[in-house]
């Protein structure tokens, strides 16, 4: 296996605080060539994995290999698409949640849910069709769709191209910032459950329940709470809670309030996935907890507390620009900021698990999709072609020209004479 993919799993695994020498335990293999795109995208998807499944024998104590399956791990990162209900596919995006012409450009919209398609149409004045929405959006500058959408609870970005995410407040402190951040939060004894972990989940979408439904998966008890009257998209559910229980609860009722406060006082692991900040006054913090806190933009910059999803951040960070092609934009084959993201935070809690029975604290995690993104676009190297070409001056002038993919030690490093006019040689050996 190439050593980019090693490097991606070294990098997160030393993101991770774990040790290096596990990361020889690895294994890949496999279908190659899944995941198509321009971005690296496959790497992302091995390394997140690797890292899991790392995280896992060492809090398991489990000495065997871990195995990274090419196609398992494509056919994961799109597991919603796999889905079958009594042999109906999913639903993925709503009619309204897609890409829209602008007057000067490109947004992308977000209206799965209920409540985000109401705030959409509202803050467009538009009818609930397509073509409303079109001409509604079609008349307005991207920036001005995004800021009015979002200002009424909506999801709305407009398409930037790299360098105008990195000039951005937000794309600069993303950048400015690891893929994953850790921190010990006190000095609560070491502790080891005598039954399996209990985790407790506030998570929706995909990046969240794919770490949670991983953590059911390696044998976590994991229990998931929703609002009442919000529940989760039908198929969404269908795909992502496998392995769990759900309840619903609503925290601003005493008694349900009590309720969960009971089950944070007797969990391992909490894991939240709402916009920075939503959850704050619930007073969530307890000794010795494992906190993994995820979001879309971060806790941090002028959109730290803004809603989002893969979709969105791929359009805002300029990964829809570079996956795009004849002016218009593009996506990764898979909602890989998701899907990685979600595999990367199931890793961190079962670092912190194992940190927390060793020195005892509990710890906070947090991620962020942008981060995840940030890393695919400059963390991972890309395939340069660059690297395997080579030139050289002769008689038919200077050429550039593939390396021989043939090498070994000792081995030449390319051909002893150019190419010369063709027919132009003496028809004889060149040597004796």
């Amino acid at each position: 296996m190439d050593s980019t993919v090693r490097s991606g799993t070294e990098a997160l695994w030393a993101v991770l605080g774990g040790d290096p020498a596990l990361v020889d335990r690895v294994e890949y293999g496999g279908v190659g060539g899944l995941l198509p795109a321009r971005l690296p995208v496959l790497d992302l998807a091995r390394a997140t994995v690797a890292v899991c499944g790392l995280a896992t024998v060492e809090h398991a104590r489990v000495p065997g290999p871990v195995r990274v399956d090419d196609g398992a791990v494509a056919t994961a990162f799109v597991s919603e698409r796999h889905l079958r209900v009594d042999g109906r596919a999913p639903v993925s995006f709503a009619p309204l949640s897609r890409f829209w012409r602008a007057a000067d450009g490109w947004v992308r919209t977000h209206a799965n849910y209920p409540h985000h398609k109401a705030a959409l149409l509202a803050a467009l004045g538009a009818a609930d069709s397509v073509e409303a929405v079109a001409e509604a959006i079609g008349g307005r500058k991207a920036v001005d769709v995004e800021s009015a959408v979002y200002a009424a609870g909506g999801l709305a970005v407009a398409l930037r191209t790299p360098g105008e995410w990195a000039a951005h407040e937000q794309g600069r402190a993303v950048a400015a910032r690891p893929v994953l951040s850790r921190e010990r939060l006190d000095e609560a004894p070491p502790r080891r459950r005598t039954g399996p972990p209990r985790v407790l989940d506030l998570t929706r979408v995909i990046a969240g329940p794919v770490a949670t439904r991983t953590l059911a998966l390696l044998g976590a008890d994991v229990l998931r709470i929703d609002p009442p009257g919000n529940p989760e998209l039908p198929d969404q559910h269908a795909d992502a809670d496998v392995g769990k229980r759900t309840a619903v609860l609503d925290l601003d009722r005493r008694a349900d309030r009590r309720t969960f406060d009971e089950l944070l006082d007797a969990a391992d692991v909490l894991v939240t996935g709402y916009r920075p900040g939503a959850l704050e006054r619930y007073g969530l913090e307890r000794p010795g907890l494992v906190t993994a806190r995820l979001s879309a933009w971060g806790d941090y910059g002028p959109w730290g507390g803004r809603r989002g999803f893969d979709s969105l951040v791929q359009v805002a960070t300029g990964i829809a620009v570079e996956e795009g092609s004849a002016g218009e934009p593009g996506a990764l084959p898979a909602q890989a900021l998701d899907h990685g993201t979600g595999y990367l935070l199931a890793a961190a809690v079962l670092r912190s698990l194992t940190e927390r029975e060793r020195d005892g604290g509990g710890r906070l995690v947090r991620l962020a999709l942008a981060q995840t993104g940030h890393w695919l676009t400059h963390g991972l190297p890309r395939y340069d072609p660059a690297r395997y070409l080579t030139e050289s001056e002769g008689p038919l002038g200077r050429l550039r020209h593939a390396r021989s993919p043939v090498a070994y030690e000792g081995g030449p490093a390319g051909w002893s004479r150019p190419p010369g006019v063709a027919g132009a040689d003496a028809p004889v050996w060149a040597t004796a």
